[in-house]
């Protein structure tokens, strides 16, 4: 069993409130003499405008998984306003930032894990902390730091949302709205701040260079807007030569590790672990 989690404000990231780092530990006897895996930093969802370290996409996830013994860090990042709000979002939520700063806070996060990670990082992410991943990914490998693998749990990669073809692909019921295309890409323009922003590599990593990704592992939902972008960012990724596994989770909708009681959440972290603690290890900044 998982200890409880170890929190650590290990960070500054610009700001005088640090964006906390969460540690989860395999307990007393998960490894079973197994060579310690690398540890996975892995970031909340929430349409960089909400989320937490306490919701179950980050807290749930990241015990389970530290129950299946691998060892996890979850950080905290800067917010951005509500999409929508036009010119009263500074009144009505003051202290939120767009673009860089999310991902600002994820990059320092990455370098202390980093320092305490001597068998590597795997950077993932669900959902917008997908995007954030990917993209802290490609900022470390412009830095000289490869991280060891890449997870991406029902994430979106694109400035603009590609549409589902396939009718069977998209949201159900109420998200039907709240995830139709209009308010995706609403929310994207909400995290950009400028249409130039939306075809920045660091912002959104679908459609760029993505050849010297690490090795990745894709899981999306089976009906969800947002996976067409993902589906879409798995193919980029393959067809740029990096090793990728991808699967499609059936039955489910976005955001579905939020549901630690359904057996899909089961399932997904059982493959994270499993896909994670058999990344070859090597040297992350070679």
């Amino acid at each position: 069993m998982a200890h409880e989690p170890r929190h650590d404000q290990g960070h500054e990231a610009g700001r005088t409130s640090p964006p906390l780092l969460r540690w989860y530990e395999p307990g007393q006897g998960v490894l079973d003499g197994r060579t310690p895996g690398p540890t996975l930093l892995w970031l909340h969802g929430g349409g960089f405008f909400r989320g937490s370290l306490d919701i179950p996409e980050a807290h749930e996830v990241a015990t389970t998984l530290a129950g299946l013994g691998l060892r996890v860090a979850t950080a905290g990042y800067r917010l951005a306003p509500p999409p929508g709000l036009g010119w009263a979002r500074s009144f009505v939520v003051p202290g939120r930032e767009r673009f860089p700063a999310a991902l600002d806070d994820v990059a320092a996060a990455l370098q202390d894990v980093l320092a305490r990670s001597p068998h590597g990082v795997v950077l993932g992410g669900a959902s917008a902390g997908a995007c954030l991943a990917a993209a802290a990914t490609l900022r470390a490998l412009d830095e000289g730091v490869r991280p060891v693998g890449a997870v991406f749990a029902y994430g979106f990669f694109h400035g603009v949302h590609p549409r589902a073809r396939d009718p069977r692909q998209r949201s159900r019921r109420h998200r039907r709205v709240t995830h139709a295309p209009w308010a995706l890409d609403a929310m994207n323009r909400g995290y950009a701040g400028s249409r130039r922003v939306l075809g920045d590599r660091l912002a959104f990593p679908g459609g760029h260079d993505v050849g010297l990704f690490p090795r990745t592992l894709v899981v999306n939902a089976e009906h969800d807007n947002m996976r067409a972008s993902g589906d879409l960012f798995a193919s980029e990724l393959a067809a740029s030569g990096v090793d990728v596994d991808h699967h499609i989770i059936a039955g489910t909708r976005h955001a579905f590790l939020n549901r630690p009681g359904l057996g899909e959440f089961t399932t997904t972290t059982s493959l994270i672990a499993d896909w994670c603690l058999s990344t070859r290890i090597q040297d992350p900044r070679s």
